[in-house]
C-alpha cells in the first residue's frame, strides 16, 4: 500500500499544481478568504517548524514539543496549511481533491511509519497509548521518555527534548515558508499577470 501511495504521488501532485492554477485563473482574487486562509496557514507553518525542530527521524522518538500532544504534528501542519490555500481560493473542487490526496497517500505512509517506530523503540506502545495519532491533546503528556536507537550509538550535538534550530534547517523546513509565500503571490498576481499576456496576443 505505501508503494502504491508513492507511485501516485507525484502524479497526484501535478493534477493538484493544475487545478489550482485553474481555480486561480477562473476567478479574482477574494482578499477577506485570503485573509481568512491566514487563520490556517500560519498555524500550520508554525507547527510544522517546531516539529521538525524537535523530531530526530529514525534515531530517537520525540515525545515532547508538539509530539507530546500528537504523533504526526508534520502531516496536521500540512493539512492545516493545505486546507487554508483551499480556503483562500474559496475552491470545493480543490479542497476535496486536497482531503482525498491526504487520505490516499498519508493514510499508509502513517502506519508504515508507525510499524518502524514500533519495532525499532520500545517506548512506543506507551506513547500511542497517551498521545493520539492526530487530532491533538488539548493538554500535553507528561511522563514519557524518548528513546536512542541505538543506545548512545548516534551522538548528536543537538540536545534532546527542546527545539534546535540546527535540526530545522538540517529538514529544510524553511522550505514549507518559501511555498507558502510563493502561494499567496500567486493568488495575488497569477491571474492579472495571465490576462496581460492573453492581452498581448488578442
Amino acid at each position: 500500500m505505501q508503494s502504491w501511495a508513492r507511485r501516485i504521488r507525484v502524479p497526484l501532485g501535478f493534477v493538484t499544481a493544475a487545478v489550482y492554477v485553474f481555480e486561480v485563473a477562473r476567478r479574482p482574487a477574494h482578499p477577506t478568504a485570503i485573509a481568512w486562509s491566514l487563520v490556517l496557514v500560519l498555524p500550520g507553518l508554525l507547527l510544522r517548524a517546531v516539529a521538525s525542530g524537535t523530531v530526530k527521524k529514525n534515531r530517537e522518538l520525540a515525545v515532547t514539543g508538539p509530539y507530546a500532544y500528537t504523533r504526526n504534528p508534520l502531516y496536521l501542519g500540512s493539512m492545516l496549511m493545505a486546507a487554508g490555500f483551499a480556503v483562500a481560493l474559496l475552491s470545493w473542487p480543490l479542497a476535496l481533491l486536497l482531503a482525498a490526496g491526504f487520505a490516499v497517500i498519508y493514510i499508509p505512509v502513517i502506519a508504515s511509519e508507525e510499524r518502524f517506530l514500533h519495532d525499532t523503540f520500545p517506548g512506543f506502545e506507551e506513547y500511542c497509548s497517551r498521545v493520539p495519532r492526530l487530532i491533538p491533546r488539548l493538554t500535553p503528556a507528561k511522563g514519557l521518555s524518548g528513546q536512542t536507537v541505538p543506545p548512545d550509538a548516534l551522538a548528536s550535538d543537538t540536545p534532546s527534548g527542546g527545539f534546535s534550530f540546527a535540526l530545522y534547517r538540517q529538514h529544510r523546513e524553511y522550505n514549507a515558508a518559501l511555498g507558502a509565500a510563493l502561494l499567496y503571490l500567486s493568488l495575488l498576481y497569477l491571474r492579472p499577470a495571465l490576462e496581460t499576456l492573453l492581452d498581448r496576443f488578442r
